[in-house]
Order: C-alpha cells, then structure tokens, then sequence
C-alpha cells in the first residue's frame, strides 16, 4: 500500500515549478491530488500531463489564495466530490521586484531609489500577502475540513527566513513570518490531531529567479548565483525532486509524531557560514 492511499490533498500554486513536481509526487504515493492555482487553465494543462502518464486522481480548481470567497468555494468543490481533505500545502507564494532593493547594501555612493528607502510600500505589501496571508487564509478555509480526522499541513519556508537575503527585504521578512506561523498553528491544532510543519528549499531554478541566478544563455551563472552556488556545500542547485522525500515523510503517518518543524532541503547552505 502506498504511503498516501485514500489520502486527499490540495496543493496550492500547483502549476508552478515546484508545487508541479510536489504535485506529482503525492500522486505517486496514492494521494488523491487537487490542483489549485489562480490560473486554472495551467491547472488543467498540468492535469492532462498527469493523465498522460497514468496519474488520473486529480481534479482542479480556481483558487485565489488571498480571497476566502475564493478559497472557500474551492473547499466546498473538493468536499462535494472526494468528502474530505487530508493534506495543504500552501505552495502559492515567490517575490516581486518592487518588494526588493536593487543595491545589497547601502554606501555613500548608493542611490536613495536603489536602498531599503526606496522600497515600494505596495510591493512590500504585496510580497508579505503573497507569502504569508497567503498561506494563513487557505490554513483557516481548508484545515475546518481536517478539524474531524485530522491531517497535515506543509508550508513552504526559505533560506531566506534564517539568513536574510540581500535586496529581497520583504520576500525574507514574509518566509520569517512563515516559520513562526509554523511553529504556532502546530501547537494551536495539536489537540485535533493536524500536524503542521514546513520545508525551507535552498536554491532552485524557477521561473521568478532564473534571470538572477543564470545569464541569457541559461547556463553561465550571474554574479548572484555564484554566490549562491559557492555557499552551498553540494555546489549545485537543487532540483525539485530532491523536495519530495521531505514532503512525502511529513505528510504521512511516518511522521505522526513531528509537527512544528521547518526542514531545510538545501544542500547544506545554512550549515555553511562561508568560511
């Protein structure tokens, strides 16, 4: 019996890079899958990809992670259909331009516009809801249908939280908001049997960060993702599979004992202070 069977689970953002492959994965190990994204049309065109691989258990659904009106007509869709829900993963996040600075620090030389001065207040709001109320409101809307069986949740957590990145400002304070929601929605929901826990991804390759880590020709690193690359142990980037081992324990009654946590899936980059 696979790890999953008779399991349903809703990954939101799921026709992004990441969340596709999550996606799959839990297919794998017998979940029932829904597909939640604001653009439903990749959500279909991610569903008959699976489909052509044999992988039929999924359905999708319109889902605008920071509208409840939204959330919770995709809930009552879900429960009209499969009766239950097991497993969130609160895929739907990333950055924005205008929630970063372009200068890493500031110098005399550093234009105000380029600094923490600059900062676009609506981008940094925008950043912060993404992220963080981006995760608590499908928390609230979709945990309600746990509150009798239990379940689990996984948020999606960052380098960034622990070790703040340069120029992204609000992107790191919002993955930081994220690991203490973590910690506190897990004790909150405890007596009712939800485990709530998050994976940190190190660097992957994504469609929102591919210009700041590779040049034009997709394989040259820019001067960032040298960094990058050299602060990571396994000196590589990750691949979104390596995501899935993490996953998949969480989520199952493997791990029946462990809500609060935030793994790092990594390569060894918090590890590495760089000396």
């Amino acid at each position: 019996m696979k790890r999953l069977e008779n399991k349903v689970a809703v990954v939101t953002g799921a026709a992004g890079v990441l969340c596709s492959v999550m996606s799959e994965s839990l297919l794998r190990e017998g979940a029932k899958v829904v597909l939640a994204d604001l653009n439903e049309d990749g959500a279909k065109g991610l569903q008959n990809m699976f489909a052509e691989k044999g992988l039929t258990e999924t359905m999708t659904v319109a889902a605008n992670v920071l509208e409840r009106a939204s959330l919770e007509a995709a809930r009552d869709k879900i429960l009209a259909q499969w009766g239950r829900i097991d497993i969130l993963v609160n895929g739907a996040g990333g950055n924005h331009p205008k929630g970063t600075c372009p200068a890493e620090q500031f110098t005399e030389g550093t234009k105000l516009e380029d600094s923490f001065f600059g900062l676009d207040l609506a981008g940094f709001e925008f950043v912060n809801k993404l992220n963080f109320i981006g995760s608590l409101l499908p928390s609230q809307v979709f945990c309600q249908a746990m509150l009798k069986h239990g379940g689990s949740v996984i948020n999606i957590s960052s380098m960034s939280a622990t070790q703040p990145l340069t120029k992204v400002a609000a992107y790191s304070a919002a993955k930081a908001a994220i690991d203490n929601f973590t910690r506190w929605l897990s004790v909150h929901l405890a007596p009712m049997n939800i485990r709530v826990n998050a994976i940190a991804p190190g660097f992957f390759i994504t469609n929102q960060n591919r210009f700041l880590m590779l040049e034009q020709d997709g394989k040259t690193l820019t001067p960032r993702g040298q960094k990058v690359i050299s602060k990571t142990p396994m000196h590589r980037f990750g691949d979104p599979k390596d995501l899935c081992g993490a996953l998949n324990y969480l989520v199952s009654d493997e791990a029946s004992f462990v809500t609060g946590v935030v793994i790092p899936v990594d390569g060894g980059f918090l590890a590495y202070s760089g000396v």
